[in-house]
């Protein structure tokens, strides 16, 4: 006899609430939205996106947790769900565009806490003139050509579920050198899943490129917004993806 689970069953009206928030966890669960084995937001995150109290997310988890599809452990709550591992894209690194060591390049990387580009602000969702953290990277070879610079905003949310980000609001002067490589990786940590949309573009009148990058999280709030300039007659831009096995 097949296990029947929350989604299982139609959703009424009549059903008590923690069981109709987790048949929408499941759902989530089923169509990607939270990937296998990824770890699932705080239940503050939860209840506030489903618009409910902490004590009705408990009760929607433990019903989760008896039907096998959310474990407990030290990390939190995560799906179980069975599904191909989370990858990490080889494209999707911090800044996008940053190098790998390369013998005689310049590199600096900084963070300041500022007023972003207007356009950043209005992607993020900041009020005018509201500063946030962002950080500024710059490359360039030991001959001064093949240079990138990256300017990145990162949003109330990324700071506020973020701890190792927000932990740089105290020595953002944006002169010390801040490296935020991880950046991605403490996105993930915190519970958020990660999606991305790259554009390129030609400037006009200019020899370079520039790539603006937008992540947002599993519920669409946007985490950071990066503008690329790339030298495209002294350098090219390489993108890799790791593309998932069929079957």
């Amino acid at each position: 006899m097949a296990r029947t689970t929350p989604h299982d069953r139609p959703l009424t009206e009549a059903q008590p609430l923690y069981r109709r928030i987790a048949g929408q966890l499941v759902g989530e669960l089923r169509d990607g939205t939270i990937p296998p084995g990824e770890r699932l937001p705080g239940e503050r995150q939860l209840a506030e996106h489903f618009e409910v109290s902490r004590e009705t997310v408990r009760q929607a988890l433990e019903v989760l947790r008896r039907s096998g599809l959310v474990a407990t452990d030290r990390r939190g709550s995560h799906a179980t769900l069975p599904g191909p591992p989370v990858e990490t894209p080889a494209s999707l690194t911090f800044p996008v565009g940053a190098r790998t060591a390369i013998p005689g390049a310049v590199d600096r990387a900084t963070v300041a806490w500022e007023t972003p580009p207007p356009e950043h602000a209005e992607a993020l969702g900041l009020a005018p003139h509201r500063p946030t953290l962002v950080h500024r990277y710059e490359s360039a070879g030991a001959d001064g050509r093949g240079r990138r610079t990256a300017v990145t905003s990162f949003s109330a949310v990324a700071l506020a579920e973020v701890a190792e980000l927000a932990r740089y609001r105290d020595r953002a002067d944006g002169t010390g050198s801040a490296q935020l490589r991880r950046a991605y990786d403490w996105m993930r940590k915190a519970g958020l899943t990660l999606h991305h949309r790259d554009a390129i573009t030609r400037l006009p009148g200019a020899p370079s490129v520039r790539v603006t990058r937008r992540v947002h999280d599993q519920y669409s709030r946007p985490l950071e917004i990066t503008d690329l300039l790339v030298d495209a007659q002294q350098d090219a831009l390489v993108y890799e993806f790791t593309l998932p096995s069929a079957g």
